[in-house]
């Protein structure tokens, strides 16, 4: 399988948190393309292939989305639970990545059917360790659901 055919997304409002990870992804060598989308809503139009995502050839489904919870139009928890209901892509693995470390927001994120909670590191060596241990688990190791089933 080749990893430059499995997309990670990121639904990601903050134009520099956005500019960080995808410098992540590049000085990791992440052979996974980053696909980008800025808010709640995006992300759903992007997963269910609505208006400009409905060719799937040029925005293909994930393998992995990232979360922030924090986004506007549609928080992170409500395209969660949305994504939970959807049998299509009730298996696409979701790792939370947000500022938030709060007990309640944990909780809740686990609660709509998040694989994992991370809280975004403050400096640039503690990202890029992140990254290279979310490529290593989520994007080699683990194995990947097959999405689309019932």
């Amino acid at each position: 399988m080749n990893p430059r055919e499995h997309v990670v997304l990121l639904a990601e409002d903050d134009p520099n948190d956005v500019l960080l990870i995808q410098r992540a992804f590049q000085k990791t060598n992440i052979a996974n393309p980053l696909y980008v989308v800025r808010d709640g809503e995006e992300a759903v139009a992007y997963l269910s292939g609505q208006v400009q995502y409905a060719d799937r050839r040029r925005h293909p489904l994930p393998v992995l989305l990232l979360l922030d919870l924090k986004m506007p139009r549609k928080s992170g928890f409500e395209v969660l639970q949305w994504l939970r209901q959807r049998p299509k892509l009730k298996r696409l693995p979701v790792v939370v990545l947000t500022s938030a470390n709060q007990n309640p927001d944990i909780n809740k994120a686990f609660d709509l059917g998040a694989n994992s909670y991370l809280v975004k590191p403050g400096g640039l060596d503690s990202l890029l360790e992140l990254v290279k241990n979310l490529n290593m688990y989520w994007l080699i190791l683990n194995e990947k659901p097959e999405l689309g089933g019932g």
